[in-house]
């Protein structure tokens, strides 16, 4: 296709003036007259920065497609990087709810070998209070006794011995009350 007189020398002028030069595929189809060497070395000078253009264009398009490939990696390694660290935290919560059950297993196993060992504690002090208290008891009995069937003036025995027993059954009382304060004390269950 030929282009007219008035639209060759526009062109022309635009290329000088302004340095604006046609592109594409129009440049296929636009021919100059036989013997008008400007405007044919306007149309080469078109055809090659329309060349230049489009491989400038191919390479910005493959950069970035490179770099959009690069991202969707990174994005894909982000993406996995965050499941693995949701995968970790799940794990961490999981053995944090394990270690408190064990934590409350392990109070409670202690609370029950505190209470049992208190329990056994107070059963030896209660019964070692109870033999000394009949050992004395019984000792002091049969000294009495001994005093009475032997003949000899009992008063002074008669009242250490009315003495003893009761001292006897004051500290026995005091023993198992004292026991008793104490449990009651240390009971954790309250109502």
């Amino acid at each position: 296709m030929v282009v007219t007189s008035h639209t060759r020398d526009v062109l022309l002028e635009l290329a000088s003036k302004k340095r604006v030069y046609l592109e594409g595929n129009i440049l296929k189809i636009i021919k100059a007259e036989d013997g008008d060497t400007d405007f044919a070395e306007y149309l080469q000078t078109c055809i090659e920065r329309d060349a230049t253009a489009r491989k400038k264009r191919l390479s910005v398009t493959k950069q970035v497609q490179e770099q959009n490939k690069e991202l969707e990696t990174l994005f894909k390694d982000a993406e996995s990087a965050r499941e693995e660290s949701e995968r970790l935290k799940d794990e961490a919560e999981d053995a944090r709810e394990e270690a408190e059950r064990a934590k409350e297993v392990a109070e409670t196993d202690l609370s029950l070998l505190q209470k049992k060992t208190q329990t056994e504690l107070m059963g030896s002090i209660v019964k070692v209070a109870l033999w000394v208290i009949m050992g004395v008891g019984i000792i002091t009995t049969a000294l009495y006794m001994f005093v009475l069937l032997n003949g000899n003036d009992a008063k002074i025995i008669e009242s250490t011995w009315s003495n003893l027993f009761g001292i006897l059954l004051t500290n026995s009382f005091s023993i198992i009350g004292t026991i008793m304060g104490v449990k009651h004390a240390t009971n954790t269950d309250k109502e």
